[in-house]
């Protein structure tokens, strides 16, 4: 006689990007085991597909592309994801940011941890009051390469790969230039180009856009003084 199945829980929760309801269930052993011996071959490849594969497996809504995912669409799902499956909280060793030395231990539950939109955070870019520059967020592989990178290399040269992997269209009121029909030395060779406050532009894109965020506050227990600490990203909140 076969073993009993076991029967896994379902959730909603709602893409940050889109605003549309899916449901997702827990990770299960299997689903753990990739992803160890992903991280531990510490090969990006590797771990982006044990990653994507989780998220495919865990994901039960239909028509969810993992890949064209926005990064912080993908953060918020692994974060919740995770805390289904090994516990609703996360503890940290927090320091007092008013000495710089004095840890605490705080509890954040993950049910609390949002993602924040910028009001002044935009896609599109104008460069000279003629052309327009639309960028689209980093995906999964800039998620991987965020959280789990274990290769050290030129930042700057790193940077630029990611701001041309994020630029869409250039356009203006007659034409369009999509990104994807050019190669990626033509890409870089037009973005050379740029002068230093279109550049800043773009850069604003990046540091304007959502990301998860969690603001607590933390009391010393040696100075008695509260500070208001703000958590970005999901390895802010890996316990």
């Amino acid at each position: 006689m076969p073993l009993p199945k076991i029967s896994t829980p379902t959730y909603e929760l709602v893409l940050p990007s889109t605003g549309k309801k899916i449901k997702y269930r827990p990770f299960l052993v299997r689903e753990e085991k990739i992803l160890i011996l992903a991280l531990e071959s510490e090969d990006e490849k590797q771990i982006a597909d044990a990653v994507k594969k989780t998220l495919k497996d865990c994901i039960q809504t239909r028509g969810i592309k993992v890949e064209t995912l926005p990064t912080f669409d993908i953060e918020y799902l692994f974060l919740n994801i995770r805390g289904k499956s090994v516990g609703e909280a996360v503890d940290l060793i927090i320091t007092c940011p008013d000495d710089g030395e004095t840890t605490v231990p705080v509890k954040i539950y993950i049910d609390e941890i949002e993602v924040i939109k910028k009001d002044d955070h935009s896609p599109d870019i104008d460069l000279d009051g003629n052309l327009t520059l639309r960028m689209k967020y980093p995906s999964l592989d800039q998620f991987v390469s965020n959280n789990f990178s274990f290769i050290e290399g030129n930042d700057l040269d790193k940077s630029f790969e990611i701001i041309g992997s994020c630029i869409d269209v250039i356009f203006n009121a007659d034409d369009a230039w999509s990104a994807s029909d050019v190669t990626k030395k033509e890409l870089m060779t037009w973005m050379d180009g740029l002068n230093s406050n279109q550049f800043k532009e773009i850069e604003k894109f990046f540091a304007t856009m959502p990301k998860l965020s969690h603001t607590i506050k933390v009391t010393n227990p040696k100075t008695k003084v509260e500070s208001e600490i703000v958590l970005e990203g999901l390895q802010s909140f890996f316990g």
